[in-house]
């Protein structure tokens, strides 16, 4: 199972178990048959991994057991990024390269008008009015800025809120089916804790990091008119 919130130590893994959680991860990041002789050798195959992580591969766990296994394992939760801020979504919408040649434009506007009004020398008196309303077209610019940066940041901000319940909901009807306790129940895969034998479903979306202990495979044989289980363990 992959580590996502771990709270334990190795010293106590090693001591409660068998093998830490470093060894753990180490031997998870193996694949093919490096990871079948690691398997083997270092912790005597899946059934010796079994014994280890005290669990049985035909029981299961124990129900009372599964608080420790969270204590010194952690849990199967990965911890959610905090979202963003709507001022850090603003902040993100002014980075757009439309509006910035746009902000420029406004203050280059603003500058001509501020500059043509005081230091513009003698004017007649159509150009003081016109110099009076001059600084309209860069206001005008920037509440046309403020009013995009708006609109976007709230469509993320909105975007985020459903993406996030979207995921939370995903979470919440994820479940995997273990043996605890000698009998088959399903549990949410956030309640998943080392050492629970899952079993794996058709349809079952492994996020997981998974040991296959035992794996069948259904043969149809037409000439027996049956189909069978070829089980490996």
């Amino acid at each position: 199972m992959r580590e996502r919130c771990s709270t334990g130590d190795d010293h106590t893994s090693s001591e409660s178990f068998g093998c830490s959680m470093r060894e753990l991860q180490a031997l998870m990041q193996l694949r093919g048959a490096e990871a079948v002789e690691v398997l083997n050798k270092r912790f005597g195959g899946a059934t010796g991994l079994c014994k280890r992580l005290k669990t049985s591969p035909t029981e299961g766990l124990l129900s009372n057991d599964l608080a420790k296994r969270r204590e010194v394992f952690g849990t199967n939760v990965i911890p959610p990024t905090p979202p963003k801020s709507f001022f850090q979504l603003m902040w993100e919408a002014l980075q757009d390269v439309t509006l910035i040649v746009l902000m420029a434009a406004a203050g280059v506007s603003l500058l001509l008008a501020l500059y043509s009004k005081y230091f513009g020398g003698e004017h007649n008196p159509s150009d003081e009015t016109e110099g009076e309303v001059s600084w309209i077209e860069g206001v005008a610019i920037l509440c046309a800025v403020v009013v995009v940066v708006l609109v976007t940041a709230t469509n993320d901000w909105q975007k985020e809120r459903q993406f996030r319940g979207l995921q939370d909901k995903i979470e919440s009807d994820h479940k995997m089916s273990v043996l605890r306790d000698g009998d088959i129940t399903e549990v949410l895969v956030g309640d998943i804790v080392v050492g629970d034998i899952c079993l794996v479903k058709y349809d079952n979306n492994l996020i997981n990091e998974l040991l296959l202990t035992i794996s069948c495979f259904v043969n149809y044989i037409p000439e027996l008119y049956g189909i069978f289980l070829d089980c490996t363990f």
